[in-house]
């Protein structure tokens, strides 16, 4: 497990990310939404929203 704040970041930003890219290939390569891709979708968004909540995190403790 990572302890440092930064370290945490820079992971929960790469998830985000790699989410991100691989719901919108889902999402481009199905022409009818499976159950799979919608399971992606959420957690994609999940994600997004703990990158933007360790982002929070990253910048009170940078001050």
């Amino acid at each position: 497990m990572i302890k440092s704040v930064k370290g945490q970041f820079v992971l929960h930003v790469m998830t985000a990310i790699l989410f991100v890219i691989s719901s919108l290939l889902h999402f481009i390569n199905l022409a009818n939404p499976t159950f799979i891709s919608i399971l992606f979708y959420f957690i994609m968004v999940s994600a997004v929203f703990n990158a933007g909540l360790a982002t929070e995190r990253y910048l009170k403790n940078k001050k």
